[in-house]
């Protein structure tokens, strides 16, 4: 059980706090509700940029990573559909340099022209990297417009396409850092070795002072129901062909989220995961093959993505995946394999929760979906699905009219 406190500053800041005593350390997670999602159709990509932005200086602390280093901290960020977030660890005797410093950026960042241009590159260069400069990178740019007709899901964090990163100025920049940078935005949690008292102290000496925002209001288009099946096919100078499968599914707090989520671990909870275990080492139609549930707080994805075996004919491998799906609920040892992978979301739960860091990220998760006794919750949530509940789901998810997918073929001789 995880105890904490939580209160709210004037301004609208949201904070929570843990105590363990038994580390030295603080981890101090500063959460802004803000990701991909709320970006504007040709201009996107801004959540990400600001990721390295953030980390830019800014107008009365030029470096922030050097003050943080010597006082014995380290930090790092990630941004993707839903949210930004940032955090950090330190000794806690020097806690306080963390609220100067995360204060000071939720302030005012350094909107110089040469900031932006060196991050403007950074970005550039990621995107290359991560999607045209290696096989199968740019998978993720054909299926989510093809899953997605209008809901800003449809674009990956980085951005839809990287002219818009290229062509943003700072005018741009400012506005969408003014109207999403808030502290009525945002949410504070601190785990570790710091009492409730002396964090709402710190908190209103360096949060307190900073005034609410006009935050843009979130007006995000629902996508409409699939009612056919979508089929994309690209040819690359690819090692091998690739099958990507993904089916749409209810939002992060849908009373099916822990079925599918127990679904996807029974379909490829590493080696023993079905689709390995028929597909992969019995069968030897794939190399490699995965699935995984998006935990977007709007409706999301079900991914189902394999590469594989020369001379292995890509609409069999997808039939071979189909009934493997279809058939999990009436397989040999279901129940059993169950049960496995429920204890293994336990260990993994309570061992991931004895980082400080970890507990501070799920802490400030919980409470952006709305109730943060939810980290208290997860284990029992998902220990009460039942195979009633897995048959169900894969019944009304799988369908073909559900489901859009991309055969990524190689054009060399398979």
């Amino acid at each position: 059980m995880i105890k904490f406190n939580r209160f709210l500053l004037d301004n609208g800041l949201r904070v929570l706090v843990h105590e363990d005593k038994s580390t030295p350390l603080v981890a101090m997670n500063v959460l802004y509700d803000v990701g991909s999602r709320d970006e504007d159709p040709g201009l996107t990509g801004l959540a990400h940029l600001f990721e390295h932005l953030m980390f830019g200086g800014s107008v009365n602390i030029p470096e922030y990573d050097l003050p943080l280093q010597m006082v014995g901290g380290e930090n790092n960020a990630f941004t993707n559909n839903d949210f930004t977030n940032y955090y950090l660890t330190i000794p806690s005797s020097n806690i306080e340099t963390g609220f100067w410093l995360e204060s000071d950026r939720m302030l005012n960042l350094d909107f110089s022209q040469k900031n932006l241009d060196t991050q403007k590159n950074v970005v550039i260069e990621e995107y290359n990297q991560r999607y045209l400069n290696q096989p199968y990178g740019d998978a993720i740019l054909k299926l989510r417009p093809m899953a997605y007709k209008v809901h800003p899901y449809r674009w990956p964090t980085i951005g839809m396409d990287i002219s818009h990163i290229e062509n943003i100025d700072l005018d741009q920049v400012k506005e969408f850092f003014f109207s999403h940078y808030a502290p009525n935005n945002a949410i504070l949690s601190l785990t570790g070795n710091i009492n409730p008292d002396h964090a709402f102290n710190l908190t209103n000496k360096w949060f307190g002072p900073i005034e609410k925002r006009n935050v843009n209001e979130r007006k995000i288009p629902a996508e409409p129901h699939q009612n056919e099946g979508r089929i994309l096919t690209i040819e690359k100078d690819v090692p091998s062909n690739a099958l990507y499968k993904v089916w749409h599914i209810g939002p992060r707090n849908s009373t099916d989220f822990y079925t599918l989520d127990l679904l996807t671990d029974l379909l490829a909870g590493g080696e023993s995961g079905r689709l390995y275990t028929e597909l992969v080492r019995d069968k030897k139609l794939f190399s490699e093959i995965n699935a995984y549930i998006t935990s977007d707080i709007d409706p999301g994805l079900i991914f189902v993505q394999g590469k594989l075996m020369k001379g292995i004919d890509i609409q069999f491998a997808e039939e071979s995946v189909n009934k493997v799906i279809n058939n999990l609920p009436d397989s040999d040892g279901i129940k059993d394999e169950m049960e496995k992978v429920k204890n293994k979301f336990e260990s993994s739960t309570v061992f991931t929760n004895t980082s400080i860091l970890n507990k501070a990220v799920n802490l400030a998760f919980c409470e952006l979906l709305g109730n943060p006794e939810l980290i208290n919750r997860e284990v029992d949530d998902y220990r009460k699905v039942n195979l009633d509940m897995v048959n169900d789901a894969i019944t009304r998810y799988f369908v073909p009219s559900n489901c859009s997918t991309l055969y990524y073929k190689s054009t060399r001789n398979n």
